[in-house]
């Protein structure tokens, strides 16, 4: 019996202390991911500012628009996104497959090589030093490899957590996660494969990276952390694990061809274009289908979406749903005689990575984060945050939607290009409104980021001041 008793203690100090490690690491991907995310919105509300303002700022070559517009893409995508989403994804690997995580060191690696790469990046392009007019992709060839090898060891570790899982099957989310990583690492490679990368090979190239960037690295990671901190949220298992890998792979299926409808009407092969239009429509499968399995799964639960994690996981699903659909509809080549070249794409890429990945990270933190580090936000706190983002992606989004349709009007009617300057600057100012809610709302975020990680509970302050007082 003693024996067993000690086995038993031995177990759970075991599993505590794993759940601890785990812990620091989920809350340092947290953190350095908000703080990457403070501060390119920050650099994007000046870059909207700069629409209703030119002037403003450009004494220095440093805060000229096209020195800043890269640092704010390639920081949001590589040094907010990226960060956020490997973190929630290590943690899912290992409490999914009842195992502790493959490496603690190389996750510490792997979130030091995304850093130096993204401050590497972030201050090569604000000197000037970039790879070209290549949108998503302007840092050096040798700083997309410090990015390249971050996404190797997530890869590896994830991997190698879930081949130690306790059972049989792979949780949903690890396909999702795992192959994630493990595409955008081939897209990565492409992309530094200096044989294709003149004339109408770097367009081909170019499509095919920037479309990707988004539909084969932050979309399926982004649904991995759905398929898992959604039941934990509603307290249900989701609603078809059938669906979801069927959505897994129509997804792998399609998506990978239609990058080239950004090139409708280049000197693209025709055959080349069409392709990309028939895979944008067949898109809507996966698409639909997960989205009604999210849907589904929160179906008759209204009262587990007050200010919780699941407000933010129904506006991120109602953005992939729509964002993507979206994507479907501008694929058209009807439609992209009106609206190629026009704000309204910007409204566009925002609605899917704002709209959608960015409120699928929070929903996954705000569902997972407190479960690993035992503190929970102020409800009060979450609900400014939701509300603020939420309202500001709408106006944002809605603003560059109208703006945009007029100024693609403009042009087809062979009005003079000042024309739609003059008809889009109210439009500009109302993107700069939203741009500046949302970013009032990580202000928020990041307040509630340190209360989930490294904010002392009350509880640990007054066990801490008698002890204090006596020393």
């Amino acid at each position: 019996m003693a024996n067993e008793k000690v086995a038993v203690v031995s177990h759970v100090t075991e599993k505590s202390e794993r759940d601890d490690e785990l812990a620091r690491i989920f809350s340092a991907y947290t953190v350095c991911a908000t703080i990457w995310l403070i501060f390119a919105t920050a650099v994007g509300v000046l870059l909207a500012l700069k629409f209703v303002y030119p002037d403003l700022l450009v004494a220095s070559p440093e805060l000229t628009f096209g020195r800043l517009r890269p640092i704010h893409t390639n920081d949001t995508f590589y040094a907010w996104a990226s960060p956020g989403l490997i973190g929630l994804a290590l943690y899912i690997a290992a409490k999914s497959s009842g195992t502790r995580l493959y490496s603690a060191k190389l996750a510490w690696v792997t979130l030091i090589l995304l850093n130096v790469a993204a401050i590497c990046g972030t201050v090569a392009l604000d000197l000037g030093y970039n790879h070209g007019a290549q949108e998503y992709r302007e840092w050096l060839w040798w700083i997309r490899v410090i990015l390249g090898a971050g996404l190797v060891t997530a890869a590896w570790n994830m991997i190698a957590t879930v081949a130690h899982r306790e059972g049989k099957d792979i949780y949903l989310s690890n396909w999702y996660t795992i192959g994630g990583t493990l595409w955008t690492i081939v897209i990565v490679i492409v992309t530094l494969i200096p044989w294709y990368q003149h004339g109408l090979g770097q367009v081909a190239v170019q499509g095919y990276y920037m479309h990707n960037a988004v539909g084969m690295w932050f979309t399926p990671l982004s649904l991995g952390v759905f398929y898992y901190a959604l039941p934990k949220v509603m307290n249900r298992p989701i609603y078809s694990y059938s669906l979801g890998i069927f959505a897994f792979w129509t997804n792998l299926t399609f998506y990978p061809l239609l990058g080239a409808h950004h090139f409708l009407f280049s000197p693209l092969p025709w055959w080349l274009q069409t392709t990309a239009i028939v895979a944008s429509v067949a898109m809507l499968v996966p698409v639909w289908g997960g989205s009604a399995n999210y849907l589904m799964t929160m179906r008759g639960r209204p009262e587990r979406l007050h200010r919780t994690a699941a407000m933010f996981i129904l506006v991120g699903v109602l953005g992939y749903l729509l964002g993507s659909t979206q994507g479907t509809v501008e694929a058209f080549r009807s439609l992209q005689d009106v609206w190629h070249f026009t704000n309204y794409t910007v409204g566009h890429s925002h609605l899917t990575m704002y709209g959608f990945v960015t409120f699928a990270i929070w929903g996954g933190i705000y569902a997972l984060l407190p479960r690993a580090t035992g503190k929970e936000p102020n409800n009060l706190m979450l609900g400014i945050h939701f509300w603020l983002a939420t309202v500001g992606i709408i106006v944002y989004v809605m603003a560059l939607s109208i703006g945009g349709t007029i100024q693609g009007l403009d042009w087809i009617n062979g009005d003079p290009f000042i024309q739609s300057v003059v008809d889009m600057a109210p439009y500009w100012l109302w993107r700069s409104v939203g741009g500046t809610l949302m970013f009032l709302s990580h202000l928020v975020f990041a307040w509630n980021v340190w209360v989930m990680t490294y904010r002392r509970s009350p509880e640990a302050r007054r066990v801490a001041g008698p002890v204090q007082a006596g020393a």
